[in-house]
């Protein structure tokens, strides 16, 4: 990937919890970033148990927003606790965000909880990736921009390779070589470095509307057929293990 992640621990000190990673997600995560994106900061804090056993409660999920040094930052992270409950369902943001290879914090218990990861794949997976990629199509449908379009096939494609291999892979300019996808994305990758809410109508070698539609219903096919022979289980064999590591961060 050519994204360099930036200098962020200023941002990771500034945190009221402490955090137990924090990776860029987002557009510059699945390969097609634009001069004017914002940083995606994704990651785990860690509630001590005084905001957990008494009557006020620490939140579960900090979301912030602001500008550092021109670059506008998306920041959310979630509880050890919740983080885990969603990662022992189908839910591909997390995994995702887990395994980002874009680092911005990390820690032994980062690293223990990325091991467990392969034991929270399912095959039902599929469900998150097809919901997806018909949330941005119909986003697509709605702007005409080319960010949602992306976004269709970047969802299709991580989950068929995800279903064929067991591994967890975003970044869409990788899976386009990998699953021989449409070749006019790279074209529509290049539009959009130009500019975040950039039109498809203003791209010369745009592909035809039939032809999208051709491909978005042989891709989805493609995920269908991923699931339906996937040799991943439907529950995550590493709850269990999953259950352990949050109790011993916790208590830690």
């Amino acid at each position: 990937m050519s994204y360099e992640v930036p200098d962020l621990s200023a941002v990771v000190a500034e945190q009221s919890h402490n955090l137990l990673f924090a990776t860029v997600s987002g557009a510059h995560l699945y390969g097609f970033p634009s001069r004017d994106s914002d940083v995606d900061l994704r990651g785990v804090h860690v509630l001590p148990l005084a905001e957990v056993l008494g009557l006020r409660h620490g939140p579960e999920t900090k979301e912030r927003m602001w500008v550092r040094d021109g670059v506008e930052i998306d920041l959310v992270t979630h509880d050890v606790q919740k983080f885990c409950r969603l990662l022992t369902r189908p839910n591909g943001y997390v995994l995702e965000q887990l395994l980002s290879p874009l680092v911005v914090h990390t820690t032994e218990a980062h690293r223990k909880l990325a091991a467990l990861a392969a034991g929270c794949l399912t095959s039902r997976h599929g469900h998150h990736y097809r919901g997806f990629a018909a949330t941005q199509w119909r986003l697509f449908e709605k702007t005409a921009e080319i960010k949602p379009l992306l976004y269709t096939f970047r969802a299709l494609l991580t989950g068929v390779h995800l279903l064929r291999t067991g591994e967890v892979n975003a970044h869409l300019p990788t899976l386009l070589e990998e699953l021989d996808g449409p070749d006019y994305l790279p074209g529509l990758i290049e539009a959009k470095i130009l500019g975040e809410h950039r039109a498809l109508a203003g791209v010369p070698d745009r592909p035809a509307p039939e032809r999208l539609e051709a491909d978005l219903a042989h891709w989805h096919e493609e995920l269908r057929q991923a699931r339906e022979t996937s040799d991943l289980p439907l529950e995550p064999p590493a709850f269990e293990e999953v259950h352990d590591f949050v109790v011993s961060t916790r208590l830690t």
